[in-house]
């Protein structure tokens, strides 16, 4: 950082403590600044005897902007990463040249992992070893040209396993084979700390995909991931080069049979052009139904995306890699990392061409990408929901109309009447990880019920927090209960929801979001308490109960001890004791309007009561009895 650019953020300290303190570290964050300059503001106002005030000040803005700085690396990064992605997807589908292709594999790996060096090894299966193909940064011709037995070193081991390793300390590990070729090859590297990912065609490992330092690291499981989707598409581009290998001998073998050229040539054409129509949709962005349109149109059927194919035949596409036969379609499924996303089905086309076989694989690889991104990007747009919504409960931006342009660019109001919501899953997972991936999973859902509401969601305390437009006729509590069902179907698990009454003109009193979500918490703890895990309610519903719902109290405890014995005789015996209390608190404890109420005799009312009394004790209708009776039956209605 330049001397005038510190002397300016030294300056914008400000004489006054109460100064605005983030102005220093917003010209920082601005100018890219590295983490260490983000003390200079500090070091200067301790300097010039600022107040602790000020320094507390200054401190507090500090940590906010290393966040933001962090939070932006994070994105940068993650933009980098699936830019890389997307080049390397751009250059197999124009893939000319298989090294080049691998080597831009292996720079970009190297360079996203920022690792000393990177390199993909093959199987050579004529000779029964692994043979370096492509290497990134090595400087030791041995290493360069090592070649391995089947099964040793770290490479052996991912490839037998077919999964990724890591070693902190390549020299220290046990786990694998050492032998002498392939330890003086990596000591004259001077590599330590080695991640190795397989390559996949279906379920064979055909080579390994390393990433590597001279120095001790730990590989976070991002970056194993990462790899891993630089891997696929390297094995993508080896395949590809095979398949055109296999075209041009096609070629040359029709060139000495006109029918068969005949036959042929329009299968190529096909070919081409549906690779040109996925590549054209890849680049203007087009959607998964588009590819399915393309292709259907170049293989002369109907082919549809969807994400419930025969699991049979789904699972033998993915484990294999290709297309396969299912009675009169075929199908190919739709993966990436690892993770099913659905298959491309070709509806009634039993016999199928190799090359159109081929096609239909290379449009569910593509298929995936267009979906990998669209995911990327409504994660991003849930993120962003879910930052204004934190800051609204969190109070961190009070500017109305800064509030009201970021729920603008998310198609939402801040002006309109809005219920807050708290959802919450019933029951735990398994273990930790199972209840982390159902939290999520309920965030996701609430994320998607949000954008196509016009509202915000944010994951909070375990749970969700959901902020929604009313509309209409509608009311807090029918929301809380729609919501409850919505939730609970889309993560197929019992959802509970708590709402608040209706707040309005939040832009201008955010403070109003926190204190209806601590309402929406008090009612979603109200019918847990209550036995009604699953249902949704509203402040509106419980009254002054809610509060004492608040906690943590044995409410069936209570109920039981206080009319237990009415409630039990009542079932028992068929009897209406539990509704003749009601009454009779309702109408002022009165037995004659009682009997109205009930459209009994005067007499079936004093019968009733002298049970009760019987039942409880002579006191029941003294005032502290009557007051615990009352709160006993209302707890018990509610329960009901």
């Amino acid at each position: 950082m330049s001397r005038d650019h510190v002397q300016s953020a030294e300056r914008s300290t400000g004489p006054a403590p109460g100064g605005d303190a983030e102005t220093p570290f917003l010209e920082l964050l601005a100018r890219g600044a590295p983490a260490d300059a983000y003390e200079r503001p500090l070091l200067h106002a301790r300097a010039q005897g600022r107040s602790a005030e000020r320094i507390a000040a200054l401190e507090a803005a500090k940590l906010t902007a290393l966040r933001v700085r962090s939070e932006l690396e994070g994105r940068r990064r993650r933009e980098a990463e699936l830019s890389a992605l997307f080049e390397t997807a751009h250059d197999l589908a124009g893939l000319r040249d298989l090294d080049a292709v691998l080597q831009a594999i292996v720079q970009r790996a190297r360079s996203l992992l920022g690792t000393d060096v990177a390199y993909l090894s093959l199987n050579d299966t004529e000779r029964g070893d692994t043979y370096m193909r492509v290497t990134e940064g090595s400087v030791a011709a041995r290493f360069q040209q090592l070649r391995l037995g089947m099964g040793e070193g770290l490479g052996g081991l991912v490839a037998q396993t077919a999964r990724p390793y890591v070693t902190d300390d390549y020299f220290q590990d046990e786990r694998f084979r050492h032998t002498l070729s392939i330890d003086s090859g990596v000591r004259d590297e001077g590599l330590v700390a080695i991640c190795g990912v397989p390559l996949m065609l279906g379920h064979h490992v055909i080579g390994v995909l390393f990433a590597a330092d001279r120095r001790a690291r730990v590989f976070e499981r991002e970056q194993i991931a990462l790899l891993g989707s630089f891997a696929a598409l390297a094995a993508a581009a080896i395949d590809t080069a095979n398949l055109l290998t296999e075209t041009r001998s096609a070629l040359a073998d029709l060139e000495r049979a006109n029918e068969i050229i005949g036959d042929r040539s329009a299968v190529i054409e096909r070919a081409s052009d549906v690779h040109d129509r996925l590549a054209e949709l890849v680049l203007r962005g087009g959607g998964v139904h588009d590819v399915a349109a393309a292709v259907s149109e170049v293989l002369d059927g109907t082919v549809e995306f969807t994400e419930h194919a025969p699991a049979r035949a789904l699972e033998t596409s993915r484990n294999e890699g290709h297309a396969v036969r299912h009675q009169d379609d075929w199908i190919a499924a739709v993966a990436a990392g690892g993770e099913l996303l659905g298959a491309l089905v070709l509806r009634g086309h039993p016999g199928l061409d190799p090359v159109d076989q081929r096609t239909l694989e290379r449009a569910a690889m593509v298929t995936s990408l267009l979906l990998l991104a669209r995911r990327s990007a409504a994660e991003a747009e849930q993120r962003v929901r879910g930052e204004l919504l934190d800051d609204l409960l969190d109070g961190r931006d009070r500017d109305p109309r800064l509030l009201r342009e970021r729920a603008a660019r998310l198609d939402a109001d801040l002006d309109a009447v809005h219920v807050v919501l708290a959802a919450r899953l019933e029951g735990r997972g398994a273990d930790a990880d199972q209840e982390a991936a159902a939290r999520r999973r309920l965030w996701s859902a609430a994320s998607h019920l949000a954008a196509t509401r016009h509202g915000l969601a944010a994951a909070r305390q375990g749970g969700t927090v959901l902020l929604l437009p009313l509309e209409g006729d509608d009311t807090a509590t029918a929301l809380a209960r729609r919501t409850a069902r919505q939730l609970g179907a889309a993560v197929r698990e019992t959802v509970t929801v708590g709402a608040s009454a209706p707040v309005e003109d939040l832009a201008t009193y955010p403070d109003a979001v926190a204190a209806a979500y601590e309402e929406g918490g008090r009612c979603l703890e109200a019918l847990r308490l209550l036995g009604r895990a699953g249902d949704g309610a509203a402040a509106e519903d419980f009254g002054f109960v809610g509060l004492l719902l608040a906690g943590d109290r044995d409410i069936a405890g209570f109920v039981d001890r206080t009319i237990g014995a009415v409630v039990t005789y009542d079932e028992r015996r068929g009897t209406d004791l539990v509704r003749t209390l009601d009454a009779y608190f309702a109408c002022g404890m009165s037995p004659a309007r009682t009997k109205d109420e009930l459209h009994v005799h005067v007499n079936t009312v004093a019968q009733r009561l002298e049970r009760v009394g019987r039942l409880l004790g002579d006191d029941w209708q003294n005032p502290a009895r009557a007051l615990e009776i009352q709160m006993a039956l209302r707890l018990h209605r509610l329960a009901g």
